[in-house]
């Protein structure tokens, strides 16, 4: 790989110098610490990390922007990327000290004064003329910063580190081989000392894995597999012959609860997809929520959603940790709705299950049994003439991430109303990992988006506020008593999250609205910034 610096070193470190000596929460000396991270909520002019903190609520304690000014929301600047179309803006922004990282399609990170949106730097891998990115956006989804280092995966399987302030790599590690189907384009999670790195690939016959590396070095410290191989625990759950069988993919990113020490990653789906006929049984650990040791990726506990899943639903969705009481009695829960159209929660210490009902209309399970399984329905696996069934491949949600307010309890989700019919694939696999088959999504004049609150503790629906189309966003809760999100026909909107009343509305124009919002504060104002079609568009007060 190749950098490329958009500006010389020299005017990016003054630009970089200025800003972190001048902003509302400048940079210390040694960069953000491991202890900053763990305690991401007193900074709320920072958005730290991948989901605003360890526990991914996606919830900011700042309130200059509230439901009583949100109406006066104007936009505060625009910024375009360097390779206009080259795929949808799915970055989810870290901002340090009035510095914003993002990063571009297919694998660029820039580095933004996030009060002007004006480029500090810019850097770009130099990728292969040929990538394999089947089942893969060629899109990345965010950066994460441990001390003065910034880390990006790349769609090619490496994993970078670039000094914050300036760009220049720091070190390169190859992750896995393109060629075979590997690629990273989630955000990557740092912890102390470590950067965990999801990969993504699983559409075809890979074996998935969580990976963790030194942050200084770039030395595999660990990985875990999602798919076990012949003999190991899990694999009798494949069938007699796993060759030519796979998944698990973890394109997503994860939570981290301190005090147990455990991390926990989402996986993907088997391998091949709509073809359940050549690997009987329940494909662990597909389809799950995995709880690791972070220190050693020792697999503590599992929970899966979608046994023997020939419907694409991947459980690559965020886990979002909060603390509540359950028949009286404190619970450390993590949440989870999932693209299989069911809300889940769990006990994070064991993985015991404690709810689950539906969130969006299902037709594939008469309801979840006391261990959290799915009871089916007769007749919901693909046929070669197709089976219709809700929700479609792309699920209840999506990869785009939720949100939880600590002020109202609530969990706020964007839900995905749309059916689709199922097709078999063959009995032989013409390419590794694909046995034919797919969905025809119907997506008629019944189907339509919405954001729902849902009661975190029960998956109750509490309001929702309706959209034209199913939608793939995230959103964005605030102390302000607001609920940030978008919708596919282009437009930002802020709710009120007590009740889910329409405060704000603002067309952007683009109708790729998937990236992440955050907010963040400069010079004591408070910004919100996310990304329409083409574009990182930012918001404030007048």
């Amino acid at each position: 790989m190749k950098t490329k610096i958009s500006s010389t070193a020299i005017v990016a470190i003054m630009i970089s110098a200025v800003w972190f000596a001048s902003a509302s929460a400048p940079l210390p000396a040694q960069g953000v610490t491991y202890d900053q991270l763990l305690h991401a909520d007193s900074t709320p002019q920072n958005w730290l990390m991948y989901g605003g903190d360890y526990k991914s609520q996606r919830f900011s304690r700042l309130t200059q922007i509230n439901r009583e000014n949100v109406h006066a929301l104007k936009a505060a600047w625009i910024y375009q990327p360097s390779h206009l179309g080259e795929a949808p803006i799915e970055s989810s922004a870290i901002v340090v000290g009035g510095i914003m990282y993002i990063t571009e399609p297919p694998s660029t990170v820039t580095a933004l004064d996030a009060r002007l949106g004006t480029k500090i730097w810019s850097w770009t891998p130099r990728l292969p003329e040929k990538l394999f990115t089947i089942g893969v956006h060629r899109s990345n989804r965010g950066v994460a910063i441990l001390g003065d280092t910034v880390f990006i995966g790349t769609l090619d399987a490496h994993l970078v580190a670039l000094d914050a302030a300036t760009g220049q790599v720091r070190w390169n590690t190859h992750v896995d081989d393109n060629g075979h189907g590997f690629a990273l384009t989630g955000a990557p999670r740092v912890l102390d000392g470590k950067v965990l790195i999801g990969i993504s690939g699983g559409d075809v016959d890979i074996r998935g894995y969580i990976d963790a590396y030194d942050a200084k070095t770039g030395k595999r410290l660990w990985r875990t597999f999602t798919v076990p191989q012949p003999g190991e625990p899990g694999s009798e759950t494949w069938g007699k012959d796993m060759k030519g069988l796979g998944g698990g993919g973890t394109w997503g990113s994860g939570s981290f609860d301190p005090d147990l020490n455990l991390i926990y990653w989402g996986t993907g789906n088997p391998a091949p997809d709509y073809n359940g006929s050549m690997r009987p049984g329940d494909n662990l650990y597909t389809d799950c929520v995995l709880a690791l040791d972070a220190d050693t990726g020792k697999m503590k506990w599992y929970f899966q959603f979608t046994p023997h899943d020939t419907h694409d639903w991947d459980s690559i969705q965020v886990p979002v940790l909060f603390d509540a009481a359950i028949d009286g009695k404190p619970r450390k829960l993590l949440a989870l709705a999932n693209r299989n159209g069911f809300y889940y929660v769990l006990d994070r210490t064991d993985g015991a299950f404690v709810a689950g009902t539906p969130f969006v209309t299902q037709t594939w399970a008469k309801g979840l049994d006391k261990n959290g399984r799915p009871i089916l329905m007769p007749n919901t696996e693909p046929t070669r003439e197709g089976t219709r069934r809700f929700p479609d491949g792309h699920g209840g949600t999506n990869w785009n991430s939720p949100s939880y307010s600590p002020l109202t309890k609530m969990f706020y989700v964007s839900s995905r109303e749309i059916s689709a019919y199922s097709v078999a694939g063959k009995d032989r696999v013409d390419f590794p990992g694909f046995g034919g088959g797919g969905r025809i999504t119907l997506g008629g004049d019944d189907a339509y988006g919405a954001v729902r609150a849902l009661d975190a503790t029960t998956g109750k629906r509490v309001w929702e506020f309706k959209t034209l189309a199913p939608t793939q966003t995230s959103t964005l809760a605030t102390a302000g008593n607001l609920v940030f999100s978008s919708s596919d026909e282009g437009n930002f909107f802020a709710l009120d999250a007590s009740t889910g009343k329409l405060l704000w509305d603002f067309t952007v124009g683009g109708s790729e609205t998937g990236a992440n919002f955050v907010t963040y504060e400069v010079h004591g104002k408070q910004y919100v910034v996310a990304a329409s079609g083409d574009s990182f568009v930012a918001f404030t007060l007048p």
